[in-house]
């Protein structure tokens, strides 16, 4: 057996064991929040001192940003599939919402309240441009008179998807318009406090997207 052929079964391995303590981690977040996240509490489950399982992750921290990575690349992936030729903003709208629905513990770890004292790496950030870049494409087509910006200028540009046009672009304004209404409606929603007045929000995400 080679160097080579006996490291990718302890590569497989060590991704399965990360694998299961993000498992451990969404369900410590759903519970207790991220704040109570604990490597020390998931060790226990998992049968594993707690040195052990810092081999795998160095800390917190670490811990959280490959939580924040996967929402984020889970999210744009699905933007950037939705991003059809046909696509609306209020289709994106709706994307959006279904993918929040889904598992409402992962919208909030990267749209809800900051964790305290934790710094996100700027890798993530670009992840975050992709959701970005598309929106700013799908507002460009549904704005008059704007240049059409290529996506993948838009994604090679620094933190481009919103320098790529004039800050007083009606595309950037629309794009953030857009932005800023479906996070409020999400955050209400998955937050509970659309509940009691007893009307769907997923018609109050499509007039909010409607009136832009």
């Amino acid at each position: 057996m080679t160097a080579e052929s006996a490291q990718k079964p302890r590569e497989r391995y060590r991704a399965q064991v990360r694998d299961e303590v993000k498992k451990h981690a969404w369900e410590q977040i759903a519970s207790n929040g991220v704040t109570a996240l604990s490597l020390n509490a998931i060790a226990k489950e998992m049968g594993m001192t707690g040195p052990a399982l810092y081999r795998y992750f160095a800390g917190r921290d670490e811990l959280i940003t490959a939580l924040i990575r996967d929402a984020y690349r889970s999210l744009a992936d699905t933007v950037r599939a939705a991003h059809e030729p046909g696509i609306t903003a209020a289709g994106l709208a709706a994307v959006i919402r279904e993918w929040a629905l889904a598992d409402p513990q992962r919208y909030m770890l990267i749209y809800g309240t900051p964790v305290p004292g934790y710094q996100a790496p700027d890798d993530i950030t670009a992840i975050s441009d992709e959701i970005l870049a598309v929106l700013l494409q799908v507002c460009a087509r549904e704005s008059d008179g704007e240049p059409k910006t290529p996506f993948d200028v838009v994604l090679g540009m620094n933190r481009g998807w919103a320098g790529a046009l004039p800050a007083s672009s009606p595309t950037v304004h629309r794009a953030l318009s857009f932005w800023t209404r479906v996070q409020g409606v999400l955050s209400l929603e998955l937050a509970g406090h659309l509940t009691p007045l007893g009307f769907d929000p997923g018609l109050l995400l499509a007039e909010e997207v409607a009136e832009l």
